[in-house]
């Protein structure tokens, strides 16, 4: 074979440094040849000869077929897969025994029928080819290959039966009991939690067997609703051993900053100017700082972040790792961060009275807030104070004297950046944005780490300044890099809602008295207007709220600055939180290598685009928010098992075909009470006005509707909370007998449920919980 390509198409390996033919050379080469090509094949054509060439090579071809980019066949070639029409994407199973394969290049499903999901594992990766199409119009597929992965790890409850010993996965989408051999049960005993490894996959042999590896205890113990949720949506939470090795070549670095006997003159030196953090009063990594000042013309303020780009390069195990991990996630008493703690918590965290590199964005406004000019630079700074949300909102907002006499001169600054906060709100509603305010829930725990309380998070106007001061700077990046950048930008890109979703949620508002304006093409200032015909129902005000959100696109990242609606920006970035964010880190580096500040080269993991960099961080994104509202789900559940039996009152927050959800007025918590248990009588679902009306009584079932309810179970497998009906409207259900279900007396939830919801815990530890911008 005649190697036409000679070594320009040949890209230095991930871990060694040697050079080796670059995965779109190698897909290049397939192409030509027109034929699958074993590994001896592809060496003697590119002419590897030495071991560490072949080595470094065959760990690329590897990650390759990892990823669905080739087919090794058992024969040992390597082939593509687009050559042999398969379709490479990941199995998403279901607890009936059926499933889908979730296509990689975003295409058509395909449904599994259960004897091929016999032959795989929910959230496999594969190969599969379209077998037929179904009665249903639907694409069925057959199972070609399974890309098995070893070190997946699944959680499930352990059982030994008749001798033979199992785990059931928790996850009930995988829908098969894990055999295990009786020497890899390692000490478990019957009904812990397991975390297990697969040693024999069904792709190849009848059954799954598997290794426990790990015992995480019983499930009601402290922490357990975490790490079942770290198992279940494979959260990295490992470091691997190159990190360590990283970290300690790097220990004296990451110590101090040392200024003033560094040699680095592309940074500017802001220690002087006062710069204060202002977080939650539970945070550790401190990774944004502010100052405002009155200026003859207007206006400045300094956004500082950590630069966290000075230490985490492209191509570095740290790199590698956060990449992996995309974003830090916050469980209500855990966090898996994005990077270490010597650099999340250390080196990278903005600690008062400590000297921090950072990058800094430094803004000019007019008096009435209009941007009039910005600049990004390097820079060392100190910290001139950690202030929380409550200590903020007591200086500025409340004007505590014994507050301000703490802070002594920064007052007069702190005044300041309030003062210019309101400018900016006003601004904000000169834009008219679209300005959702979602309650979240606080989760507050007792010394032995059990809940006492599910509340509403608080927010004052000290969060209020920040996420302003964050949207400024952020809007500036967006603007500076899609301007400058040679090498394009990551961005946050929120799209308006599509043409069906706007049908039905005109329909949905028209049942209120509410209109949408804006014809097909709507802005944000026509949700706006719907937000302002709240404000005499604010009752209603966060279920409408929801609904609107439903009817608009989910945020993603994009390599193309496609603008924010709801925020009503042409163009949008992250770049104030490069510790828990990885495309923050990415904005960082564009930003560096266009003012020409010390940095790599490289924006990200070599071989990444800046379009594959936001599909990946954006489905990070995805997992994160959905492991969170698992954990939030699951202690809410164990949180209301004490309360079974007890009445509470609540509303209708949510109506689908299946029943209405009810959300507690007591806590921060909802349930379903099932279409069987709202009354003797035939109901029918309206889902655009979500609604439910009974056939003979009329009774109907709003979203927003006052009810009152008992708590029938709690299920903290499942994290479902069940409900049952015994009034609506203060009007009594008639029970299938016909006599009206007993009330408690007075109305009121029972002494134990009323008394539970007034204790207060000796020493609260209240939940992590993260800024939105």
């Amino acid at each position: 074979m005649a190697n036409t390509h000679n070594r320009e198409g040949f890209r230095s390996a991930d871990d060694s440094g040697t050079l080796v033919p670059s995965r779109s050379l190698t897909i290049t080469v397939l192409t030509e040849q027109a034929r699958p090509m074993s590994f001896d094949e592809l060496t003697e054509y590119f002419a590897l000869s030495s071991k560490n060439e072949r080595t470094a090579y065959f760990s690329r071809l590897d990650r390759m077929a990892e990823r669905g980019m080739l087919l090794c066949d058992r024969r040992k070639r390597y082939s593509l897969p687009r050559k042999m029409d398969l379709v490479v994407g990941k199995v998403l199973g279901h607890p009936k025994g059926f499933g889908f394969v979730i296509p990689d290049d975003g295409g058509d499903d395909l449904y599994l029928h259960p004897n091929q999901m016999r032959r795989v594992l929910h959230n496999d990766k594969v190969l599969a080819v379209v077998s037929r199409i179904d009665s249903r119009g639907r694409k069925e597929g057959k199972i070609v290959e399974a890309i098995v992965d070893l070190n997946r790890e699944i959680l499930g409850h352990y059982f030994e039966e008749g001798g033979v010993h199992f785990v059931d996965p928790d996850d009930a989408r995988y829908g098969r009991e894990i055999v295990i051999s009786a020497d890899a049960v390692n000490g478990a005993t019957p009904g812990e939690v397991v975390a297990v490894k697969i040693t024999k996959h069904p792709i190849e042999h009848r059954h799954v067997v598997g290794k426990i590896i790990e015992i995480l205890g019983k499930q009601l113990e402290p922490g357990m609703e975490t790490d079942i949720a770290i198992r279940k949506y494979e959260l990295p939470h490992r470091w691997p051993e190159k990190v360590d090795s990283q970290l300690k070549v790097m220990a004296k670095e990451l110590a101090a900053v040392d200024y003033d006997k560094g040699a680095d003159a592309s940074r500017k030196d802001i220690r002087a100017l006062p710069l204060v953090t202002i977080d939650g009063s539970d945070a550790r990594d401190f990774d944004d700082a502010v100052y405002a000042e009155k200026t003859r013309s207007g206006w400045r303020l300094v956004v500082a972040i950590a630069d966290v780009s000075h230490y985490v390069q492209p191509g570095s195990a740290l790199d590698a790792a956060a990449y992996e991990r995309g974003t830090s996630v916050y469980f209500p008493n855990r966090v898996i961060p994005m990077l270490p703690e010597e650099l999340s918590n250390g080196i990278c965290s903005l600690k008062p009275d400590e000297d921090r590199n950072c990058m800094v964005c430094d803004m000019r406004f007019a008096s009435d807030g209009e941007l009039e000019s910005y600049q990004f630079y390097a820079a060392v700074m100190y910290s001139h104070a950690r202030l929380t949300y409550e200590e903020m909102a007591s200086i500025v907002v409340e004007k505590a004297a014994s507050a301000r006499n703490k802070r002594g001169k920064l007052c007069k600054n702190l005044d300041e950046l309030y003062e210019f906060y309101s400018v900016l709100v006003s601004q904000r509603k000169k834009r008219r944005t679209i300005d959702f305010d979602f309650p979240e829930p606080l989760f507050v725990f007792n010394e032995q780490q059990k809940i006492e309380r599910v509340e509403r998070r608080e927010r004052n106007d000290a969060h209020r300044i920040i996420e302003e001061c964050m949207l400024a700077a952020n809007v500036c990046a967006a603007t500076f890099i899609e301007s400058k950048s040679s090498k394009g930008g990551i961005y946050r890109v929120h799209e308006g809602p599509d043409e069906e979703r706007l049908t039905d949620l005109r329909a949905f508002l028209s049942g209120f008295g509410l209109q949408l304006g804006g014809g097909n093409d709507p802005t944000a200032e026509h949700y706006s207007d719907v937000l302002d015909a709240l404000e005499d129902q604010q009752e209603l005000a966060p279920l409408i709220q929801i609904v609107l959100l439903r009817s608009l696109k989910q945020a993603v990242y994009s390599a193309d600055p496609l603008g924010h609606f709801a925020l009503n920006y042409d163009q949008y970035t992250h770049f104030t939180s490069p510790i828990r964010r990885y495309p923050d880190l990415v904005v960082h580096r564009l930003i560096k290598q266009i003012v020409g500040a010390k940095g790599s080269k490289f924006y990200g993991p070599k071989g990444e685009s800046l379009g594959s960099i936001g599909e990946h961080t954006s489905s990070t994104e995805r997992r994160a928010d959905e492991a969170t509202r698992d954990v939030a789900q699951w202690l809410k559940a164990e949180f209301m098992q004490a309360y079974v039996g007890d009445e509470f009152d609540g509303r209708i927050s949510g109506v689908k075909e299946f029943g209405i959800f009810v959300e507690l007025t007591d806590f921060f918590v909802d349930g379903l009470v099932h279409v069987t248990m709202l009354g003797n009588d035939y109901f029918h679902y309206d889902p655009k006005h979500f609604l439910m009306t009974g056939e003979r009584t009329g009774v109907k079932f709003r979203l927003g509707g006052k009810v009152r309810v008992k708590v029938l179970r709690s299920d903290i497998d499942t994290g479902k909370i069940d409900f049952g009906l015994i009034s609506v409207d203060g009007k009594a259900m008639v029970s299938d007998s016909g006599k009206k279900p007993k009330l408690h007396s007075k109305g009121r939830a029972s002494e134990k449920g009323k008394n539970a919801a007034n204790k207060k815990p000796s020493k609260p530890n209240k939940s992590k919980g993260r800024r939105k911008r």
